[in-house]
């Protein structure tokens, strides 16, 4: 499958007009034209629905429009590791969750440098979904994710265990006092959607079904500006509130009649393929 048609076909699913399309890739619109043509007849599907005022990704076209980001992604790493063979250092292809890395892989990663150990290192930050698929697909070397990946022919350590916070800033006496289970959704509760299997379905089965948050978001660092404004609470790891606890910005509220669950996160790799290096920290 040539690899510039799936470049062409990526760059039309995304701007959805084929002058732009050309324009961008420095090509005559025929070109475009011909290059989706030849694409979908080695696919035998339609890609794409034209008429003259609009254009979209046919449902074939939707779920093609993943596989072609991933053969590309692969051609792209391949290359690279082709190339690398050439020097000393070692590839080290690494991905994570934002949040494992700023609390836990970036002192760890520091360190790596400084004693400039021989690795070259390439970092993806995503979600946990996207970085284990990625694992799967060949194009990391091990992922950091908070969810296990049991699959045959993989290998999955604990890598941490952290402890969930209540947190929010100080000045309110009542929720210093501590809180029941009850009172939450009486609260100007602040949700991060933390895709933790356990974890997610616990704080979600704290408030009422179909419960409408003042604001939600998919990445708890970005919570800390808010809480630090003086604005609601939420659900936190420790390790990413510490600094803020220590300083006093930040307090962690009691709770009275509930128990949060602990944080479990996880280091995968290809069975056989441990990098020399090992990052376990073991559970806290």
């Amino acid at each position: 499958m040539d690899t510039q048609n799936l470049r062409t076909f990526l760059t039309l699913a995304s701007v959805k007009n084929f002058t732009q399309t050309a324009n961008l890739m420095f090509i005559a619109q025929s070109t475009v034209t011909n290059r989706i043509a030849e694409l979908e007849r080695e696919l035998g599907k339609q890609l794409f629905i034209r008429s003259k005022k609009h254009l979209s990704l046919t449902r074939e076209g939707l779920l093609f429009q993943d596989y072609a980001k991933r053969i590309l992604d692969l051609e792209e790493m391949s290359l690279r590791e082709i190339n690398s063979q050439a020097f000393s250092r070692a590839p080290l292809r690494l991905g994570t969750t934002n949040t494992i890395y700023e609390c836990r892989l970036a002192p760890l990663l520091t360190r790596l440098l400084k004693e400039d150990a021989g690795y070259s290192i390439n970092l993806t930050i995503s979600h946990s979904v996207n970085v284990l698929q990625m694992l799967q697909d060949g194009l990391l070397d091990m992922a950091f994710s908070y969810q296990p990946l049991q699959k045959p022919g993989f290998c999955c350590e604990r890598f941490e265990t952290d402890e969930l916070l209540l947190a929010s800033a100080p000045g309110n006496a009542l929720l210093e006092q501590g809180i029941r289970k009850e009172e939450l959704p009486g609260l100007n509760y602040l949700f991060c959607n933390f895709a933790l299997q356990e974890v997610g379905q616990f704080i979600r089965e704290l408030f009422p079904p179909f419960y409408q948050f003042p604001f939600e978001i998919d990445n708890s660092t970005k919570l800390l500006p808010y809480l630090l404004d003086g604005i609601g609470c939420s659900f936190l790891p420790y390790s990413l509130v510490r600094p803020c606890l220590e300083d006093g910005s930040l307090i962690s509220i009691p709770l009275l009649d509930f128990e949060a669950p602990r944080i479990s996160c996880y280091q995968s790799y290809p069975a056989g393929k441990k990098p020399a290096f090992s990052l376990v920290q073991g559970e806290k």
